[in-house]
């Protein structure tokens, strides 16, 4: 989620009235903005990676002691440390378990070097893992456990990692997809249906959806898929690249590899999501993690957010701005932080 979308909904840009009261909104006083206050210091530090550096923030409790520390791998898109700040409600439930957090601009965003269009999902783990190891090399280093919180594409990070290192302590995943295009063909039946998209409409998106998944089979080049396609919208070059690198990513083998390290997950799906299959996300890691897993469901979309203010734009606005804990469905950060604090 970010402010755009909370500016232009479904149907286009908001209406004369919406548009007055975003106007109202930031023009507000103090008063508006009360929410948006947390308890946390935070701090921005530069922490080397493969191939550069990247503007990181670690977010502190700001009174006791720094028990641990959760490290925080994005999801898919250009996100910045904070998520235009909807990471801070996260980081303020963690830091009242006693826990720092670290989160950082992916690469080509902010101050960070590189461009994440580049990655593919080892590259993103090697990111992770490296932040780990500067984290440990700190004086004092962080005290107590490592935890990795990561939500949606995350979900084929975050095992990798846990399966090559020794001291994660704890998994929070967030709406972690299985499989690349399992994932992508839930979204796209998921959105027609949403939408209401007649047979016609659903079977021309189907077909284009088909069309390049054989595309990506034979690693055909930008030019060619263009050819290929009629999505309104198609890839720009640097994601088809992107899609190219990952579209075979599955996590089932990853979890695997990570199961025998015993550690305990906390595995967020919410009952509205249209990007992932929640169903079948809880029975892959069910059936691999056994009892270290603990699902939870909410009534909520694939962020986390209650499905009214994502589809809402003068209600995600007017919530985001006077009081953005709310945007998360009820019990979300309760549940995340009780989590934490027993690690």
């Amino acid at each position: 989620m970010n402010w755009k979308k909370y500016l232009i909904g479904r149907r286009g840009l908001l209406g004369p009235s919406a548009l007055l009261l975003v106007v109202l909104l930031l023009a507000g006083t103090c008063t508006a903005v009360m929410g948006n206050h947390y308890r946390i210091d935070e701090r921005t530090v530069s922490i080397p990676v493969p191939g550069g550096e990247v503007e990181a923030v670690i977010a502190s409790p700001d009174s006791g002691a720094v028990r641990g520390t959760v490290v925080f791998v994005h999801g898919d898109g250009p996100v910045d440390a904070t998520h235009d700040g909807l990471y801070r409600p996260w980081w303020e439930a963690a830091a009242e378990a006693g826990y720092a957090t670290v989160s950082w601009s992916k690469p080509g965003i902010g101050g960070s070097s590189g461009d994440w269009l580049e990655q593919d999902m080892d590259d993103r783990a090697d990111e992770v893992s490296a932040v780990i190891d500067w984290l440990s090399e700190q004086s004092p280093p962080p005290h107590g456990s490592i935890g990795l919180w990561g939500a949606s594409q995350a979900g084929w990070v975050v095992p990798k990692v846990v399966a090559a290192r020794d001291d994660v302590d704890f998994v929070v995943a967030v709406s972690p997809a299985v499989n690349w295009l399992r994932q992508g063909r839930h979204h796209l039946l998921s959105e027609l249906g949403h939408s209401g998209a007649d047979e016609a409409e659903r079977d021309r998106a189907i077909q284009d959806s088909d069309r390049t998944r054989e595309l990506l089979e034979a690693g055909a080049g930008y030019e060619t898929y263009r050819a290929g396609t009629t999505d309104p919208r198609p890839m720009e070059p640097a994601r088809w690249g992107f899609a190219l690198r990952n579209f075979r990513a599955d996590a089932t083998a990853d979890l695997e590899a990570m199961s025998v390290r015993g550690v305990p997950v906390l595995l967020m799906l919410g009952d509205h999501d249209l990007n992932v299959d929640a169903d079948e996300t809880a029975r892959v890691y069910t059936r691999i993690l056994g009892p270290d897993v603990r699902v939870e469901r909410f009534d909520a979309a694939h962020s986390m957010a209650r499905p009214a203010v994502g589809e809402s734009a003068p209600l995600g606005l007017l919530t985001a701005v006077l009081w953005p804990r709310a945007l998360l469905a009820p019990d979300v950060l309760d549940t995340y932080r009780a989590f934490v604090e027993q690690r």
